[in-house]
């Protein structure tokens, strides 16, 4: 039987220590300067290769503890205390790894030291392992952000300029260049299309933050001698540690005459495919000379030589998922062009439906938008009563579209109300005219009747004499007759402003003529006379209020459209361009404020190009400076904004008008 292990210390008479300190870092235990180490007669019979790797001190007096105290928590050292009871001062207690009785045997010893050391390790594993976590989430919110920044740019080139910075940013690449890949349809000699398609590569954006060189799109055909081409070939990631220095057999190369042009030095190369959830490949990105330091300048051979490092393996595979999230980025952004081209095709096709409606006014939404568009660019810019007042890019679309759109209710008022050009309908007014002729006529027989009885009760004599008379007074019928006829087309033409008399058309009405029964009828009936009487423009109040439903149609047409939340807001502005900011106008009757800005914007352009343009049926063109002046009038009656109508004349918006009716 075998004798025990001594213990550490085993004569009694010798000083004990308070705690063995001891690490695996041999450089932080010199700092324990007091502390000496244990005599190795006291391990004797101790494994000691397992104790290599610590350092072993005794702290003969305890204040040694409280006074490296903050050394004593570090992550690589671990006090054991050999003491009966734990230390009364919880300070000290928090910094001992464990508690050993004074005599413990020197294997419970050395089964600490074990322990010690192993958890030592383990907190080293974990600290490791916690830092490739921590990067790791680092690189995946990286992507996320990325993958969001890419998910809301909306403009292709934009869009591309930020995948490749990002590609670059994350991989700290000094250089890179982005490809499109494109199909071309293949023709025959003779010109014809064969059905057949071929792939092409178009050099679409190119960084460099060391060399600034002009840039020109350049479209190539896809090819293996390039390694954007082969990439765009075959779907293959190319990694090339020195471009100068790649195998042989490799079938593509890179261009040394760019590097010999602009004194650059091409070094290490990363292209990845941008592939899309269908597997298609549709770019490719290629990025140059990964650098230690983001914002190193790689234009010296030193540079070169000291910065440029290999693009790495987990480099490799971020930019892959980066380039796939780009694809899908790409796709959804030449997605949203062609939308957006297909809505702009709509507004076009609702505008011609309006202007076929009604044609004498085209151009009219087409102008009044870009005249509004003008004018909110001028409010934008003022520093007086507007200069807290910013359109956004989302709001100055809301204004373009509701602009353009803004008459397109116009198609449910029924077209002869739309197009009425005088106080009178067409068929009226050839009514009116017959019954004049028929009065003219009438008045005529009435005449040859009262010749024949003159002639026949006074005979031949006294019949001419009479005669001379007789005429001149039915002269004087038919000319009073004419004259009515031209007061009639006067007042049949409308007015832009409430102006005129109309006396003279209750004296034609209540002048009389015989009908065939023998029966007076008056000249005017009841209905041309309240028609002919419009003070203003051609409407009656029946005809006008059809008119003014144009907005409610609108709206209520606009209102079908999903609109997305940027542009949510085009029903309400042009509903509310007819509204007055004296509350007078429709359908609303809103005032002030409560009119929404763009409303009372478009209210000015639509007004003046009402009033400016000669293409309306219903009166005369008004001169630019007319037009000014019943707008400045309007103002002042509390119609219009004031504020707004200010800048329309200071910032010559109207010039924008000019430009557009002459295209017209």
């Amino acid at each position: 039987m075998s004798s025990p292990r001594p213990s550490l210390l085993p004569r009694r008479s010798r000083r004990l220590p308070s705690a063995l300190y001891f690490s695996a870092d041999s450089t932080a235990c010199a700092l324990l300067a007091q502390c000496r180490r244990i005599p190795h007669e006291c391990f004797e019979g101790m494994d000691e290769v397992r104790l290599a790797g610590a350092n072993v001190f005794v702290i003969s007096d305890i204040r040694l503890l409280a006074e490296n105290l903050k050394m004593l928590r570090a992550p690589e050292l671990r006090v054991i205390m050999l003491n009966d009871e734990r230390c009364a001062d919880t300070r000290l207690d928090s910094a001992v790894y464990a508690y050993l009785p004074r005599y413990s045997p020197a294997a419970m010893l050395e089964r600490m030291f074990d322990n010690a050391i192993d958890h030592i390790h383990l907190v080293q594993t974990r600290r490791e392992a916690n830092d490739k976590l921590a990067l790791a989430n680092s690189e995946i919110y990286e992507l996320n952000h990325i993958g969001a920044a890419l998910s809301a740019e909306n403009d292709t080139r934009e869009l591309l300029e930020l995948i490749l910075t990002k590609c670059r940013e994350i991989t700290r690449a000094d250089a890179g260049s982005l490809y499109l890949v494109e199909e071309e349809a293949v023709e025959s000699d003779g010109g014809r299309a064969t059905g057949a398609t071929r792939k092409l590569l178009r050099f679409t954006i190119a960084q460099n933050d060391t060399v600034k060189l002009p840039f020109r799109e350049v479209v190539l055909p896809v090819s293996e001698r390039s390694i954007a081409g082969y990439v765009a070939k075959h779907g293959s990631i190319v990694m090339i540690e020195d471009a100068y220095e790649m195998e042989s057999w490799v079938p593509y190369a890179i261009n040394k005459q760019f590097d010999a042009d602009s004194g650059y030095r091409t070094r290490s190369i990363l292209a990845v495919p941008m592939t899309n959830p269908k597997n298609e490949i549709v770019g490719v990105v290629q990025l140059i000379n990964a650098k230690r330091n983001w914002r190193a300048r790689l234009n010296t051979a030193l540079a070169i030589e000291s910065e440029v490092v290999p693009f790495s393996t987990r480099q490799m595979e971020i930019v892959s998922s980066l380039a796939s999230q780009a694809a899908v980025a790409y796709e959804n952004s030449h997605l949203y062009e062609n939308i957006h081209r297909l809505f702009e095709g709509f507004v076009k096709a609702s505008i011609k439906a309006i202007e076929q409606r009604d044609p004498t006014t085209s151009g009219h939404s087409e102008r009044v938008a870009n005249l509004t568009v003008a004018l909110a660019e001028a409010v934008d810019r003022d520093h007086g009563y507007y200069k807290d007042v910013k359109f956004s890019r989302s709001e100055m679309k809301e204004i373009r579209y509701a602009s353009l759109l803004h008459d397109f209710g116009k198609v449910a008022v029924r077209e002869e109300v739309l197009t009425k050009a005088r106080k009178l309908y067409p068929p009226q007014l050839e009514v009116l005219l017959n019954r004049f002729d028929f009065a003219r006529r009438t008045a005529q027989t009435l005449m040859a009747e009262r010749k024949l009885h003159y002639l026949e009760e006074h005979g031949a004599e006294a019949y001419h004499a009479a005669l001379p008379a007789m005429e001149a007074e039915l002269a004087a019928q038919l000319e009073k007759l004419d004259g009515y006829i031209l007061q009639i087309r006067r007042c049949n033409e409308p007015t832009v402003l409430p102006e005129g008399s109309f006396e003279a058309l209750h004296e034609i009405a209540a002048t009389t003529f015989l009908d065939l029964r023998g029966q007076e009828c008056p000249l005017l009936t009841g209905d041309e006379l309240r028609l002919l009487s419009i003070r203003k423009g051609s409407l009656n109040g029946t005809e006008r209020r059809e008119v003014e439903s144009h907005v409610d149609h609108t709206y209520n047409f606009l209102q079908q459209i999903p609109w997305t939340r940027d542009i949510r807001n085009i029903p309400e502005i042009a509903r509310y361009h007819h509204e007055k900011i004296n509350g007078q106008g429709y359908p609303m009757q809103l005032a002030g404020e409560d009119i929404p800005l763009p409303a009372r914007l478009m209210a000015i352009a639509d007004v003046f190009d009402a009033l400016a343009a000669s293409d309306r049926p219903y009166k005369d063109s008004v001169s630019v400076d007319g037009a000014l002046s019943i707008l400045r009038r309007m103002a002042e009656a509390g119609e219009i904004d004031p504020q707004a109508f200010q800048l329309f004349v200071q910032g010559k918006v109207y010039e924008q008008w000019k430009k557009e009716c002459f295209a017209y």
